[in-house]
Parts: C-alpha cells; structure tokens; sequence
C-alpha cells in the first residue's frame, strides 16, 4: 500500500478552520560565557508550579514557555514572542540557549533539578525529576526542544491515532528538513566520544547529521526500547503505559526509592514513574483536571491534540521556530491523517526505529536509504521525502485558500527545495557557521547566537499594558503555589501512594 498516496480527501472548511496549534518551548538559562545558569528560577517570572505560560523542565535552569491553543499561526507566534520578550526582560544579563543540545554544563550531579515548593504536587514534580536523573543523567535532561500541539475538530480516537502512525513513519522528513542539532559540546558527554569526531576545541559533531537531540546520544532510553507500545487503538496504547507504570524494572528496584539517608530517589520502581517518563516523537494527549492521571484522562474523555515531539530549537529564529516551519508542521500533520495507515507491527516499529537513528546521525549523507515502513525493502531517502512533499503540496494549496493564514504552498515549496539541496537545511547552516566564524566551537556560536537573538528580542516594541499582563499572572501563580502548600495536609508518602496506584489510571475505578 502506498502510504503517501495523492490526491487525499480533505475535510471541509469549516472544519479545517477549527485546526489550532500551540507551542511549549524549551530553553536553557546560560550565562555570558554560555555556562549554564545556575541561579534559581527567576522569582520575577512567577512560580513554575502554577504559572500557564512560564514553567520549568526538568533542570531549574531550563524553562519552558507555554501558548495557548491558536487558529492562526501568525497568531501563536506572536503570543509566543510576548512570552520571550517578558521572560528575556525579567532575567537580567542571563541569555536563553538558543540551541537543542546543551551549553557548556557543570558535573552531572550538580545540575539542578526542577523546584516548586513544598506542596504534595510540588515535592511529587521534584521527586519525578530525581528519579530522571539517576535513570538516565542529568546531562540527557537539559536536552532542549519544541513540542507542537495540534489538533482538528470532529476527529475520533482512532483518526488520531492514524495520524500518528503515519507520523512516526514519516517523521524523517521534520528531522531532515528542520533538524538544527549536528553538534555538541564534550561536556555533555562527559569525555566519552560516542562515534563523532572533534570539530574544534571542546566540540563534537557528525558531517551528515542532522538532530543528535534525537539520535542515539539524545532523548533515548535502552530501557523503554523492550516496550511494545502499539497505536492501532486508544486501549492498546493505555495498556502498554499502564503496564510500564505498574510492573517492577529491576534495575530501577535496584536504585530503590530512598537513599541511605531517607531521601526520595525516585517516585517509583517501574519501567516508567508516570505517563511523561515515555518518550516519542509523537503523542496523543488530552487536558487533564488538577490531580488527574493523563491515562485516565485519555480513557476517559479521549484524545484532544497531540503533541509532536520531534522538533530541534532552530538556532537562527529568535523564538526558535519560523512561522513557515509551523505551517509545514500543519499540512505535514494533516497530510499523516489523510493519507492511508494501515495498523502497526512490532517489526515496523523497530524498522523505523533504526530509521530514525539513520536519519538523526546520517540524514544528509547522499544516497541515504530507509527501509521502508511495508517491510519491502529499502528505498532512496530523498525519493521518499520528495513523495510525501508532493502529496502535501494539494493540502498546502487548501489551507491557503482559507481566510487568515497564508503561505502553505511557500512552506511547502522551501522544503522540497531545501530536501533537494540539504546545503540549506538548518544542521547543514549550523556546521557552516560554526566552521566559518567560529573556529569550530560550538558553544561560542551558540553563545553568540543567543546574545544576538536576545538583542533582536528586546528591540522589539513593548508596552506597558503587556507587561503588566505578564506581572500580574506572575502575582498570581505565586499566590496560587502558596494557596496549594497552605491547603496540604496529606502526608507526602500518602500522596505518592495514592497518585501512583494503578486504580486511578482506570475510569471506571475513580470517583
């Protein structure tokens, strides 16, 4: 079966109006020498537990950025840009990371950890993130990216789940056509070499790469590789997490949940701690209510978005994503939905596995072929991506026609000149610059990256009404943290206990 067949079925207009895109965006805080910041979360910015645009990741130095759901493009960017121009104003001469992979970083143990105060919710956030870091390192978790949320109205679980399987045989072409991640820098590694060659002083890269952020040195886990996650429907998806959350991991039993003096070590023994532990480039989600499982919430009330995971920051846009780049993720999406998928197989999910590491460290190799997703055989890699671009251009052409957002058919256009000429491809642009005006050191053209991007961020018009918008949510959110550890009288083993136990991941066990 041809998975990227053309011409596709488009729904009608209206409903291709309702589609909506939101943005959480992940940066490291460096200071001017590119180390990594390793002051608290700026109190200026709110609280990270409670505020609904300003967070944190994993490290209390990496936040994240939050928009709302949008109908437009044009209009995501732009609140996205008001949530850059806030949070660069209030962090003083400290700079945001403008790369996926990390700046020049401290030993692993003395990278901080996310903190949100001494509520159940808070102390749970912190305790999770220990465990991340004894799993897997600290190091990995300061990795740094874009997660696109989209969705269209009238969809069912199952036309979601299509979508993603036809994402995940797909998702090469975003790691080609935006992957910005080619380099690092050694501490991240911690001396091991890992297979790159040295680039310049304290660098490390691949010739061909395009996003080590989702290779073999990125979000990756040996661990998670033995589960046999299936998308074919809503159940077969929950069952796999609900099983990872709830079976034993020996070698998680072994770090145990405390260590010799009595602190958390991690929120649980299992293969996964909660439903965030799993990685993917892709994920189907739904807004959860305060205390809720996100299990529960899916099998309860359905998919609502999902969440493409798979995007490198983009080191030479000043909030790290191009509006062109968002409407290429839209009619890519709305091509994965439209286009045939079959059900998935344990055998493809391991062919695209091993597709996707190929891509990440060789994907601008010439001649580069995958196996393709039928299991017959392998195929060129341009012919593929090529393929699937001229099955999105009809869908471009659609959106384009729509009051609002324009420029599809250009977004569209970019990429099958950029999958002709992978010269123009971020990961090719980064490696140029880095060689060419920096000696081949990565952290000082990420360095000077961030500082010219910051720059360009602050020149940008401001009012005093935005910033008192921004001043206020950051009041309340610190208001609301305060409420929630005034309102705590739940032992926090009790809370944990409860939160964890598998009959609050079922609907019909819950009140």
């Amino acid at each position: 079966m041809d998975l990227t067949a053309s011409p596709l079925p488009l729904p009608a207009a209206e409903r291709l109006a309702g589609m909506r895109r939101g943005i959480e965006k992940e940066s490291l805080r460096t200071d001017a020498d590119g180390r990594l910041a390793m002051s608290p979360h700026p109190v200026a910015l709110g609280a990270a537990l409670t505020h609904p645009c300003i967070t944190t990741d994993f490290s209390e130095s990496q936040l994240e950025l939050i928009t709302a759901p949008h109908a437009h493009v044009d209009e995501c960017l732009a609140e996205l840009r008001r949530i850059h121009q806030f949070t660069c104003r209030e962090i003083g001469l400290e700079q945001l990371w403008v790369a996926s992979m990390p700046c020049g970083l401290p030993g692993d143990d003395t990278i901080p950890i996310g903190r949100y105060g001494s509520s159940n919710i808070g102390r749970m956030k912190s305790v999770y993130r220990t465990g991340l870091g004894h799993r897997y390192g600290r190091r990995m978790q300061t990795i740094s990216g874009i997660h696109y949320n989209w969705s269209l109205p009238g969809l069912r679980n199952d036309d979601y789940l299509a979508l993603i399987r036809n994402f995940r045989r797909h998702a090469f072409l975003l790691l080609v056509l935006f992957g910005a991640s080619p380099a690092l820098c050694t501490t991240f590694l911690d001396g091991r070499a890992q297979g790159l060659q040295p680039l310049g002083r304290g660098s490390l890269y691949r010739p061909h790469a395009t996003s080590l952020r989702m290779g073999r040195l990125g979000y990756q886990s040996d661990a998670q590789a033995a589960l046999a996650v299936s998308y074919n429907n809503l159940e077969s998806y929950a069952a796999s997490l609900q099983q990872a959350m709830t079976t034993p991991y020996p070698p998680y039993e072994a770090i145990g949940l405390f260590d010799a003096t009595g602190n958390y070590q991690q929120l649980a023994t299992s293969l996964l701690q909660i439903e965030n532990e799993f990685y993917g480039t892709i994920r189907p989600k739904r807004s959860i209510h305060r205390g809720e499982r996100p299990l529960h919430a899916l099998r309860e009330r359905g998919i609502e978005y999902v969440e493409v995971r798979c995007m490198d920051l983009d080191p030479f846009e000043p909030v790290g994503i191009a509006a062109s780049t968002m409407r290429f993720i839209d009619v890519f999406l709305l091509h994965c939905l439209l286009a045939p998928s079959p059900p998935d197989t344990p055998d493809e999910a391991a062919a695209l596995g091993r597709n996707q590491q190929l891509v990440a460290a060789e994907g601008r190799r010439p001649g580069l072929r995958l196996e393709r997703p039928d299991g017959r055989g392998d195929e060129s890699m341009v012919d593929w991506g090529t393929r699937l671009l001229d099955g999105c251009l009809p869908l471009a052409v659609a959106l384009d026609e729509l009051p609002g957002d324009g420029g599809h058919v250009a977004a569209v256009q970019d990429a099958m000149a950029s999958l002709a000429a992978l010269e123009r491809t971020p990961s090719a642009r980064v490696l140029t610059a880095i060689a060419d005006e920096h000696d081949g050191i990565y952290v000082h053209f990420i360095r000077e990256q961030s500082a010219r991007l910051r720059r360009e961020v602050l020149g940008w018009a401001w009012d005093d009404a935005t910033a008192e918008h921004f001043r206020r949510l950051a009041r309340v959110s610190i208001d609301e943290q305060m409420a929630r550890e005034a309102d705590d009288d739940m032992p926090f083993e009790t809370f944990r206990q409860h939160y964890l136990s598998p009959e609050r991941l079922w609907p019909s066990q819950t009140g």
